[in-house]
């Protein structure tokens, strides 16, 4: 189901002889859900044949893990003043994460080589990478 664009979206589509640039804003609709493999995400501009356009990506799981990753690495970019942006996408985020914790099936903890179960290790401070440490503190922010 497609809802209005609250912001604006800003797409350019480059081949190496053309250049394609889209807008689309409140007038706009968009859809964004899970499928079978990975996000689905449609804008939707109304109207007459001359302005109505869609755009349509998929991202794979994996893909769209490690763009969150990324996003979550350069958040420091984002000037503190700017409350109203961060406090929306965390509340996203903290929905995005709610959602996916719940009704979850875990799997059997593993083993490390040091002999611990891997969910232990994970949740042991001493052995995260700096770049999970900085992730971790991005996300307690």
């Amino acid at each position: 189901m497609s809802k209005p664009i609250p912001d604006k979206a800003e797409v350019a589509l480059e081949y190496p002889d053309k250049l394609y640039i889209g807008t689309f804003e409140q007038s706009s609709r968009f859809d964004a859900h899970l499928d079978k493999t990975g996000v689905s995400l449609t804008l939707h501009r109304t109207g007459a044949a001359e302005v109505r356009k869609s755009i349509r990506m998929h991202f794979h799981y994996g893909l769209f893990a490690e763009i969150l990753t990324d996003l979550a690495r350069t958040v420091a970019a984002m000037p503190l003043a700017d409350a109203d942006h961060r406090i929306t996408l965390r509340d996203a985020a903290e929905a995005l994460y709610g959602a996916l914790g719940s009704n979850v099936v875990t799997k059997p903890a593993a083993t490390s080589k040091r002999g611990k179960s891997a969910s232990k290790e994970a949740n042991d401070i001493k052995h995260l990478t700096p770049s999970e440490e900085v992730l971790l503190l991005h996300v307690l922010e």
